[in-house]
């Protein structure tokens, strides 16, 4: 066997190999989304998330590990039994995947005025219609879930809640919600229990660290007083630090990916293009 033969054995090999392990990969992560599907309770008790966001995230992590697993599948076959159709279908996917990867960081670098401008507007909207439509909820779930992750209130300051009607309905005691209790701050001794908007329990289990537990009282809401106790930091100004401390690893799993990307594309075309020269002497798999 010449060089050139098994230099292309063993491209052949690599790449059934590398994508034999995304295939398994994919296959983990749609058997993740499932048992988050299956399991939701003790999820949203684990991660504090509730249930409708979370099933959005299970769906989500089920379709990318199906999406993962189906190319993956292709680019084993492709190399394994040395298809030219399946090589460049494989091609023509990372290709696309790769170029759409571009233009997303392309946009977001010079439009990212418009793009923060139009986060403002999405947050600042949530915040209005906070549980004026309990059907509605997962956007309103999903940001409580980032104020208690991130520790801050409202977008720009808590005073953002103060405008909420179902919140504070007495305007003399303003009232935001639960995710924004600071359970580090003082004991939970100086929060008042309003029957008709507040669960203590949902504050005791805040003050322990948890998610915020379902009011008992068949409202789907939870407040407490704007007062110290609260976090007084904006979550704009919150994710800002968490992007700028993140930064690195970001960009560095950005450009990672796109490198592994490239990597599998020159291996694909490169197989691809040099089969018929030597076809006949490649090993084959039976």
């Amino acid at each position: 066997m010449s060089a050139q033969d098994s230099c292309l054995s063993l491209i052949k090999y690599l790449l059934f190999v590398f994508n034999l392990f995304f295939f398994v990969l994919g296959s983990l992560i749609f058997c993740f989304g499932i048992w988050i599907l299956v399991d939701k309770t003790s999820f949203v008790s684990f991660v504090g998330l509730s249930f409708m966001p979370l099933q959005i995230w299970s769906k989500a992590l089920a379709i990318s590990g199906i999406l993962t697993m189906g190319l993956a599948l292709l680019g084993c076959v492709g190399a394994l039994k040395e298809l030219r159709c399946l090589l460049g279908l494989y091609f023509g996917i990372l290709l696309l995947l790769f170029v759409t990867q571009i233009t997303l960081g392309i946009l977001i670098s010079t439009q990212r005025i418009r793009l923060e401008r139009k986060v403002k507007d999405i947050v600042q909207e949530t915040i209005q219609n906070y549980r004026a439509n309990p059907e509605k909820s997962a956007a309103e779930e999903s940001w409580d879930y980032v104020q208690f992750q991130l520790r801050c209130c409202g977008w720009n300051s808590p005073q953002d809640w103060f405008r909420v009607s179902s919140l504070s309905s007495n305007k003399s005691v303003y009232r935001v919600p639960c995710s924004c209790y600071n359970s580090t701050a003082t004991n939970n001794s100086t929060a008042t229990n309003d029957s008709s908007i507040f669960d203590m329990n949902s504050l005791s289990q805040f003050s322990r660290g948890g998610p915020p537990a379902r009011p008992q009282h068949g409202l789907d809401l939870c407040a407490v007083p704007a007062n110290s106790n609260t976090y007084r930091e904006g979550c704009a100004r919150s994710l800002q630090k968490w992007l700028h401390n993140n930064l690195i690893s970001i960009v560095g799993i950005c450009l990672g990916v796109g490198l592994l990307e490239l990597s599998f594309m020159m291996l694909s075309i490169f197989l691809c293009r040099n089969l018929d020269h030597v076809y006949n002497r490649l090993a084959r798999y039976r």
